[in-house]
């Protein structure tokens, strides 16, 4: 399988992250409203960058280089939050979106230790 540009992968990992919070946040009400307040919490910069400052220890080598590479991606100045948030939380997309493309079994691995680092149950 080709490389992809980083783009690409922070693209693919912004979906496949947001479809992971959404498989846990369905099981947390059945009320739309709060549903979105639940998803909307999980799936934004501030809590995606503090999710990559926990996550960082369990990081391969490789997944550290391509989140580095994703916090040099440039950003538009006309985001509503600071380009150093966006930016991490960015990198946490990359790294997701790269192991759904290349490594499946990976990819799962990060969504049990996210899953663990989130603690979904502590929400409800």
């Amino acid at each position: 399988m080709q490389e992809l540009n980083i783009k690409n992968y922070a693209h693919i990992g912004d979906a496949v992250y947001e479809v992971f919070i959404r498989e846990y946040t369905i099981l947390m009400t059945s009320n739309l409203k709060k549903l979105h307040e639940y998803t909307v919490n999980f799936v934004n910069a501030s809590f995606q960058t503090n999710l990559v400052k926990k996550l960082t220890p369990y990081l391969t080598e490789e997944e550290l280089e391509l989140a580095r590479r994703a916090r040099n991606i440039p950003t538009s100045p006309s985001r509503r939050i600071s380009a150093s948030l966006h930016s991490t939380a960015t990198s946490l997309e990359v790294v997701m979106g790269y192991n759904y493309i290349h490594n499946k079994d990976r990819y799962k691995e990060l969504c049990k230790i996210l899953e663990d680092l989130i603690n979904f149950d502590s929400y409800k």
